[in-house]
């Protein structure tokens, strides 16, 4: 019995250490939509850049991706966050080299007009590695 609850308390304390070690890599875009052009933004990203997400999850090179809308203010002038999480370090060592087979398999921008993006949204800021605490 001694034994059980010695080996028990074992992977109890092993499945703590383990639990609290978090490998994900994320990266955030904060993106200003131009001209009030929301819904070429939103097009743009459900159409191109969520499809790419969708693929990336298939494959396992992220873990998660997140669009977040918010309204702008003086001292953060965005409406969206554009947000992709990579399991570990080698995905995210990977990402533009992944990105850039999947980009090749889905073929051609889509666009909801003839307005090209440059005209209708805007990458203010970009935060590459940022770790997982837990």
């Amino acid at each position: 019995m001694k034994k059980a609850v010695t080996i028990i308390l074992l992977l109890i304390a092993c499945y703590s250490i383990n639990a609290q070690i978090d490998n994900r890599i994320t990266t955030i875009d904060f993106v200003q939509i131009l001209n009030e052009n929301k819904e070429e933004a939103i097009f743009y990203y459900e159409n191109n850049w969520k499809v790419l997400r969708d693929l990336a999850l298939q494959k396992g090179y992220i873990d998660s991706y997140q669009l977040l809308e918010t309204p702008a203010s003086e001292d953060a002038p965005f409406q969206l966050m554009l947000i992709t999480t990579y399991p570990n370090e080698a995905q995210y060592d990977l990402k533009e080299q992944n990105f850039t087979e999947l980009m090749n398999e889905k073929g051609d921008l889509r666009l909801l007009n003839s307005k090209k993006p440059a005209e209708f949204r805007k990458i203010i800021y970009g935060k590459e590695a940022v770790r997982h605490i837990f």
